[in-house]
Parts: structure tokens; sequence; C-alpha cells
């Protein structure tokens, strides 16, 4: 039997490029496959903030992967724009938190993991950003935070693996199946568009980085996760300079200023199943959100609105490791809302598992059978459209 490559990657989104490029590292070859076009998925729609937000309510499993990636997005950046000439725009901007009501459990967790993280009074807010609206009394101020293009950092990304000979790339190629030999998977069917043929593909290993498409993939092979499609929109304006400095935080709704004057507003919290709709009511949500931290938003209109599906689980620990039964087939996925900030540890980790070496992250939390907890971050919306559906039971297919 003709192998293809030495690892099959199916996704193409940031998970699916960096741990392409991880395994490229070490010498083994990629074919990544993509159902549609790199990285147009939650890649592209988030707000590149290279942190979670309220980082402090989070299991450790999170706060395990965050920290790595964090220290490790500088090198990253430096390294893409060597290779490509591509600036992803990481930026320091800072972090700031207004009002939070469990601030001296944030200030405790801060010390704990070595993160710069100040208390705010009223006077220190305002000095910090003087275009805030009136009337918020406290603030967690963390400086080192910092956010990135992510539609550049994907772009860089797949500049970089086309210049690698051991890397090959199917875009609009669907995967329709997976052919099992004895406890293993030898490779994937795919279906390209515009070809009426079915192509085999053969790889010593299979990675499934498919984002919120992730458990539709599994169920081929009747494998459950509580993967499900999370939507969340976002609005954009535009203003002749950023009228704000730093990311701001206020009651789970942020600001992210980019370099050039644009302005995010994020995001919504939707279970809404595949559908990426853009809405007039999360229109009105994020605007009104977004003019209670931002009076002079109340003036402009927005230049674009957008919606991504974040691939959700259960206390957004994503699942990262072996699928047994089979000896070669992994996963990556489950980010749910720090798909950008946890994927360079993500990765990692998955490189590790798949090359067989000795990981630098306990693989043990993101295990497929690890116990998980849900708890609340902070995000959640009021109106019934948007809360999570019960439990299914073991027999159902699992959208939770």
């Amino acid at each position: 039997m003709a192998q293809n490559s030495d690892v099959i990657v199916v996704g193409a989104g940031i998970n699916g490029l960096l741990v392409s490029r991880m395994l490229i590292a070490s010498g083994a070859s990629v074919t990544l496959i993509e159902k549609h076009e790199v990285a147009k998925e939650s890649s592209w729609a988030g707000g590149g903030i290279v942190s979670p937000l309220y980082p402090w309510r989070y299991d450790a499993a999170v706060t395990a992967l965050a920290n790595w990636a964090q220290a490790f997005y500088p090198q990253l950046a430096e390294e893409l724009l060597a290779e490509t000439g591509i600036d992803v725009q990481l930026h320091a901007c800072g972090l700031l938190m207004l009002d939070a009501p469990d601030q001296q459990q944030a200030l405790v967790w801060a010390a704990t993991q070595g993160h710069t993280m100040l208390a705010c009074g009223c006077d220190s807010i305002y000095k910090k950003e003087t275009a805030l609206a009136a009337g918020f009394e406290s603030g967690l101020w963390m400086p080192q935070v910092g956010n990135i293009r992510n539609p550049r950092l994907c772009r860089a990304l797949l500049a970089s693996l086309q210049k690698q000979p051991g890397f090959s790339l199917m875009t609009q190629a669907a995967v329709t199946g997976f052919m099992i030999s004895g406890s293993s998977i030898s490779g994937v069917s795919v279906k390209t568009a515009g070809e009426a043929e079915v192509a085999h593909l053969f790889g010593g290993a299979i990675v499934i980085t498919a984002g919120a498409w992730s458990q539709q993939l599994l169920e081929k092979l009747s494998l459950q996760t509580a993967i499900q499609p999370v939507k969340g929109q976002m609005l954009l304006y535009k203003f002749p300079k950023p009228p704000i400095e730093s990311i701001i935080l206020n009651q789970g709704k942020y600001l992210i200023p980019r370099q050039d004057g644009h302005l995010l507003v994020g995001s919504t919290l939707e279970y809404a199943g595949f559908d990426k709709t853009s809405t007039s009511p999360a229109r009105q949500t994020l605007s009104h959100s977004a003019v209670a931290m931002l009076p002079a938003l109340e003036k402009i209109e927005p230049v674009g609105q957008w919606a991504g599906l974040r691939p959700g689980s259960t206390g957004g620990v994503p699942y990262i490791g072996r699928l047994e039964p089979y000896s070669n087939f992994y996963i990556n996925a489950g980010q749910f809302r720090n798909g950008l900030v946890l994927a360079p540890a993500s990765a990692r980790l998955t490189a590790d598992i798949v090359l067989g070496v000795e990981p630098e992250i306990d693989p043990a939390p993101y295990d497929l059978r690890a116990h998980r907890q849900d708890k609340s971050m902070g995000f959640e919306e009021k109106s019934a459209s948007t809360q999570a559906p019960a439990p299914a039971s073991s027999s159902d297919s699992i959208m939770t």
C-alpha cells in the first residue's frame, strides 16, 4: 500500500496549520486537507486576543496551554516574518477588565501563575482610557496581553508551509470516510469539488483538526465528544485613529483596537447549529454593549458584521490526543473561545504525541476520557435561544 504522507491532517484552520508546521519541522511529510478554503472559518472570524478572557475562571488545563502559547507567540511572529515577510501584527496593547465581581480571586490567580495583573481604581481607569463611558468603578489591568491579526497569521503559516517540500494541500476536499486496517486508520476517502471520483489517501497517522466540524467526522467511526458549533458574531468600526489603546472587557463583551484605526466588538454566544448567518438582534446587542463602554460608537455605524462557528466543548477544555481504539488516529479540537491563544500549545502537544516523543505539556487533561467540568466563564447570553441544549444521552449524537 503506497503511503501519500507520513501524516494526514484534516482541517486547515489555525490548529491544522500549526500542527502541520510542527510536524514538518520534525521531518514528517504532511498532507493537509480542507473542506472549503484555508482558515476561513473561526480562525478568520475571531478577534485575535492572545489570552482567555477572565482567565482565572478557566480550568487549569486551559491555563497550562495558554501560558505555554503566550510565551511562544513572539518567537512564532518573528519566525513567520523572517520566513514569509508577513507581519502578523502581534501587539501587546494590554487587557483592561472592568468591574469584574471576583477581583480578589483574579489577583490570587495571577500571582500564582506569574502573570502581571494590577487592580485599578476609578481614577486609574480613566487616566488610562479617557474615552470610556462614565461610571466604571474598578478594573483589572494585564499589560502584557496582546492581540494579533489572525487572518495575517494564518496567511503567513500557509505561505511558510507551501515552501516546504514535505507539505501538500488539498482544498475544496471533503473527507467522506476512513479506511480501517486492523487497529489503525490507513487513510481517508476524499471527495474534491468538481471531481466525480472519490480519492483515497494513505498516511501513517491521521489528525483531526476540523474545529466545530470535528464531531461530524468522528461520528463516521462512532466516536463521541462534546464538540458542537457555537456561533459568535462580531462588529467592526473604523476610526481615523484608535479611540482606545487597550482591549476593553466588560460583562463578557469586548473592544479590540487595531493599529490601523479599526475597532472590533465581540461577541455573541449562540447555540444555533451550523448556521453562520449574521443577524439584526446580534448587531443590536453588540452595538448596545459597545456604546455602554465607548460612547463615541453611538455616533457611527459599523462597517462590517460577520459570524463564525467556534468548536464548543465542556469547560472550554479541548480534546488533544490519540483516539482509541485506533493506534494512529488523533484529535486536536474543542478550544471553544480560545482557539487562537491555545493553538501553538495545542499543536505542540499534538505533534509530540503523534511523533511519540515526551510531551512538553501534560497530555492527561485533554484525553477523550478525561473529566471535564462545565463552569460559567461570564459570557452566557440571557435569551433562551442562546442557551446550550440539554446533554444528550450516550446513545445520541452529542451536541452539548
